[in-house]
């Protein structure tokens, strides 16, 4: 894969984002043709993560698409295979890490800067959105660093 087509799934993330989808269904759904998956099963799967799992304000969205994406690349498929499965938490773990040095968080709530309270009264009513929305959260930025760490993971892995 040229460095041009990895360029164009991150973008295609953001712009998945920017039409109203959530930030795991928007970086699973840039990749998810790679691993015989269509967009509309990507954005099926990836859709219960958002707003931190559900709206708890748990794990990013963004950084749970890694997840599931490295999932799709190497995860094993024998259940005695705790060598392929070792493997992949490496993978996970080394993308996560960069994440987290990025973005400087893997939790929803203090990415978006969210203290015990406000993520108490959190609810799983999504929020519109709005100009307004866009303008005051970092979620299209974490998501495009969300591909970007996968479109990198996938270009080292294929060299």
């Amino acid at each position: 894969m040229t460095e041009q087509e990895l360029d164009a799934r991150v973008a295609r993330a953001v712009d998945y984002f920017m039409e109203g989808f959530g930030c795991c269904q928007s970086v699973v759904a840039a990749f998810s043709d790679l691993y015989g998956i269509d967009e509309e099963q990507a954005k099926r799967i990836g859709a219960g993560f958002g707003g931190g799992v559900g709206r708890l304000r748990m794990m990013c969205g963004a950084v749970s698409g890694i997840v599931i994406l490295v999932g799709l690349d190497c995860g094993q498929t024998d259940g005695d295979d705790r060598d392929g499965k070792s493997a992949c938490y490496q993978v996970v773990q080394q993308l996560l890490a960069r994440s987290e040095a990025e973005n400087g968080s893997l939790i929803c709530a203090e990415i978006l800067g969210l203290k015990g309270h406000e993520k108490a009264q959190s609810s799983y009513i999504a929020s519109p959105r709005t100009a307004e929305y866009y303008k005051k959260r970092p979620c299209a930025a974490k998501v495009e660093s969300a591909a970007r760490i996968f479109a990198d993971y996938l270009k080292a892995k294929n060299q």
